[in-house]
């Protein structure tokens, strides 16, 4: 009897049409989990950029002639869990005025140092900082004052229409961001941000 099954078509299709469903069952269920461990593998890469990494649009003419309004940057968050802002660092912070809102400036005084502007000029514990960067001397003045611990002193590049730390005092370390990385677009303005070293003049 068992002889005579095996010889039939049709008994034969059938055995046939239930593997074909086993393992079109096992194909579904592979590409399916696939496509689950593809998109949880891109969430995760995701999160991570944006944890690492931010985009900022300059919105100001506060950054001239470095930045420029409508540039797009792209923003280090790590860079500081491994060592503290520099002088001359470009930074992307929450506003002390408005902490919804994130503005860009430099590193002119960090923790412990004695910052004055006077007749244009910048001075850190008494020495001159010469600024090759900006193209006009320094707006206003600040009465020397020692910068706070976790504390810094940022100035706009073009110091005639910046809002900085001359009006609303010093940058809270917890208020900043990261470091002004990339700027991505315009592509004429393509590549690393430009950070500079002070020299004492």
């Amino acid at each position: 009897m068992k002889g005579q099954l095996e010889k039939n078509p049709g008994y034969n299709a059938m055995l046939e049409e239930v593997a074909d469903r086993g393992d079109n069952r096992a194909n579904a269920k592979a590409i399916l989990r696939e496509i689950i461990e593809t998109a949880a593998l891109t969430l995760l890469i995701f999160f991570l950029v944006r944890l690492a990494f931010q985009n900022f649009r300059i919105e100001m003419q506060s950054m001239e002639p470095n930045l420029h309004h409508g540039q797009f940057l792209i923003v280090n968050k790590l860079v500081y869990y491994l060592h503290p802002p520099q002088r001359g660092d470009v930074l992307a912070f929450h506003s002390p005025e408005n902490p919804r809102r994130d503005v860009i400036k430099r590193v002119i005084g960090l923790p412990g140092e004695e910052v004055e502007i006077r007749d244009g000029q910048v001075f850190i514990d008494g020495t001159r900082l010469e600024e090759t960067y900006i193209n006009r001397p320094t707006y206003g003045s600040w009465e020397p004052e020692v910068v706070g611990q976790n504390e810094y002193f940022v100035l706009g590049d073009d110091r005639d229409s910046s809002g900085d730390s001359r009006y609303w005092g010093m940058l809270d370390r917890e208020a900043i961001i990261g470091k002004a990385w990339i700027s991505y677009w315009p592509p004429q303005h393509w590549g690393l941000v430009p950070h500079y070293s002070f020299v004492s003049g």
